[in-house]
């Protein structure tokens, strides 16, 4: 068995977050570390924009503000995200890793195999999603709307047609990052009050459209989920599906450095975060 790491980074703040993934990714890069299974939550509750979108075209940024809400853009693409009641998992590994696919599509079906084993591990009856009419892969070629779960992509995870963890994935420097939001729970007026819609009647159908589309953990079960059982679900799922031992990692105070030295530079400040 391979041995990777495991870090459980618990609440931070979304410009830390970000530059954590980051850095793992950085250090895997230069072989200073093997690859890395990583979960995490945002403190405070945070909007989270893909890498190409628009800020101030997409997203309410006044109502941001006035719900206390951090704001940070990702590194990777997809649409925006309400990180609140969650478990965030990232998984750094290099592009050479054995028996990794070449295409993106079915490299994010390989890694997010750990995401569907922890909810089988929680009881969920979870699988993957594929389009299966030229309707539905056009959606994905030209989403309709700013909102993550407004539908699923290739392989994301859908419990009862719906979707319940969404993706997202980065390559550079020969290494693959890829990390997702697994919703425990989600306020559906708290998310659509941060975008932006044409018109009142646009975010309606929005509002009536979103309970078909995305669903929580806690919607689907007798008895609410934890974060602490979601942690050992899906460590648990992640281990089992890549054939993998996972050992725990607790960065070094030189290593701590780096992070807050990429975050103070660039997930912290304005120029990334609205620089579209």
């Amino acid at each position: 068995m391979t041995t990777w790491y495991f870090l459980n980074s618990g609440k931070c703040s979304p410009s830390f977050n970000m530059a954590l993934d980051e850095a793992l990714l950085d250090w895997h890069s230069e072989g200073l570390i093997p690859p890395v299974i990583r979960f995490y939550e945002w403190e405070p509750a945070t909007l989270s924009i893909g890498y190409f979108q628009q800020a101030k075209r997409d997203i309410n940024l006044d109502a941001v503000r006035e719900q206390g809400l951090g704001f940070v853009r990702r590194p990777t693409g997809g649409r925006a995200v309400l990180h609140e009641h969650e478990l965030t998992y990232s998984v750094i590994v290099t592009e050479s890793y054995p028996n990794m696919p070449e295409s993106v599509t079915e490299a994010y079906r390989v890694l997010s195999e750990g995401i569907l084993q922890g909810f089988h591990n929680l009881g969920m009856d979870a699988y993957f999603s594929v389009p299966d009419t030229e309707e539905k892969r056009a959606d994905l070629k030209s989403p309709k709307s700013a909102v993550c779960f407004d539908a699923p992509s290739w392989y994301e995870l859908v419990v009862e047609g719906k979707k319940i963890a969404g993706s997202a994935q980065t390559r550079q420097k020969g290494v693959i990052l890829q990390h997702g939001a697994i919703l425990l729970d989600l306020d559906q007026e708290k998310l659509l009050s941060v975008f932006n819609f044409s018109s009142e009647e646009a975010k309606n159908r929005m509002r009536r459209k979103l309970p078909e589309k995305a669903v929580a953990i806690n919607s689907l079960v007798k008895e609410p989920v934890t974060v602490e059982q979601c942690v050992t679900a899906f460590r648990d799922g992640f281990a089992k599906s890549l054939q993998i031992e996972l050992k725990p990692f607790t960065l070094s105070e030189e290593q701590l450095e780096y992070v807050r030295a990429l975050e103070e530079k660039k997930y912290a400040s304005d120029e990334w975060n609205f620089k579209k």
